[in-house]
């Protein structure tokens, strides 16, 4: 078994770390899921999230640390499956009687904003659709993600500069 004392930064010690909690934690993911590809996406995400902020982690801690991470981004996917799922549902109920063009242009723009999001930093993404689709003010954000409100600032600036560098003006 792992001490206590160890430094999860040391490659050796991460490893150790990876080995011993990856199996449970890709069955937690799979269970919430249902979906392999899904759970070892987020499997990788939570132990690069890890490795991230590894200075910032206890070893003691690190087994609660990589789970609530896991869960946290199976939250967001879930969310953004919600908001997708959303906007197309009211996106097709009110839009009903517009042409097919009008339509298909329209599909294929949802479509790149939504890659547009999906290649921000994910810091910046984090923050974009905190404030853009869950409708937080910068201050609820920063209490959220415990960070400052410039901090806020700043990373939706970089992040309406990239989406508007992605898609136009139209965001």
């Amino acid at each position: 078994m792992m001490k206590n004392n160890k430094d999860i930064c040391k490659e050796s010690v991460f490893d150790s770390v990876f080995n011993t909690y990856a199996k449970d934690l890709k069955r937690f993911l799979f269970f919430k899921f249902n979906c392999m590809a899904s759970a070892e996406d987020v499997l990788q995400d939570t132990f690069i999230k890890l490795w991230n902020n590894c200075n910032k982690v206890e070893f003691a801690k690190v087994k609660s640390y990589i789970f609530t991470i896991a869960n946290n981004l199976f939250l967001d996917f879930k969310r953004h499956e919600a908001v997708v799922r959303n906007h197309k549902k009211s996106y097709t109920n009110h839009n009903t009687s517009e042409s097919p063009e009008f339509l298909m242009i329209e599909e294929e723009f949802l479509i790149k904003v939504e890659k547009a999001i999906e290649s921000l930093p994910e810091k910046q993404r984090e923050v974009f659709l905190l404030s853009r689709m869950e409708k937080k003010k910068y201050k609820e954000i920063s209490e959220k993600l415990d960070i400052s409100i410039k901090t806020v600032e700043k990373r939706m600036h970089n992040a309406l500069l990239i989406m508007r560098e992605k898609i136009g003006d139209k965001i």
